[in-house]
């Protein structure tokens, strides 16, 4: 989930369509709401964030160090005014990287992945046994042939991947696949896209990699 913070209704609900379209769940704060919110949220909440983007607003700078306090995603400023002293500024007070607007979100999305790899020190792919997953959007390869699938499976995957060797929840999925604040979409919704997930992998492996305990959540590994 990408989470935009800007003062400006017009700024997040553009956004919020715009990563819809690229199957990347977002949601909008004001920079006031969203100073309480990064400091009171639940762990799980921050934890499924994948990038914050910083716009306009007057408490913009106080961000990044607040964000800092909870998560180590990236965290990009977006400016408007192509001004070094504002570029600076934002890199000063602890932003990742400052794009200029306009900006499409496919940028944003490789901006964010190539912070990631810097700040992970890993390739631009994860593999676990067979099964390799890319950081970038591309579809999974297993056995270095393209593994088709749906964008939310595709997600899925690249969620179990990422937090391989330990159990996630269905609510940790559901708010990394839909994003937090989507009251749209029943949380049961996973058990489907997860069912059908396994059924693909476990028709070209020969076996289901992901394993699934009741109460306790999934895991995928490589034994």
């Amino acid at each position: 989930m990408i989470v935009v913070v800007d003062e400006r209704e017009l700024v997040k609900d553009g956004y919020a369509s715009l990563f819809g379209r690229e199957g990347i769940p977002s949601t909008g704060f004001d920079p006031k709401e969203f100073g309480e919110w990064v400091n009171t949220a639940a762990d799980s909440d921050i934890d499924a964030v994948e990038a914050f983007l910083i716009g306009q607003g007057d408490s913009a700078f106080s961000l990044p160090r607040a964000i800092r306090d909870r998560s180590q995603a990236p965290v990009i400023a977006m400016s408007e005014t192509p001004s070094l002293e504002n570029t600076l500024a934002l890199f000063d007070c602890g932003v990742d990287d400052v794009v200029r607007k306009p900006v499409h979100p496919r940028e944003i999305l490789a901006r964010v992945a190539a912070i990631r790899r810097r700040l992970k020190a890993i390739a631009n792919y994860t593999d676990i046994g067979p099964i390799r997953v890319f950081a970038d959007g591309r579809d999974p390869e297993i056995n270095s042939e393209v593994f088709a699938l749906p964008r939310r499976e595709r997600r899925i995957l690249e969620y179990l991947v990422a937090n391989r060797g330990r159990r996630v929840s269905k609510s940790q999925i559901f708010n990394a696949i839909y994003g937090i604040f989507d009251e749209d979409v029943e949380e049961n919704v996973v058990e489907s896209h997860i069912s059908k997930l396994r059924k693909k992998l476990r028709k070209k492996l020969g076996f289901d990699p992901i394993d699934s305990k009741r109460f306790l959540g999934y895991c995928i590994d490589w034994n």
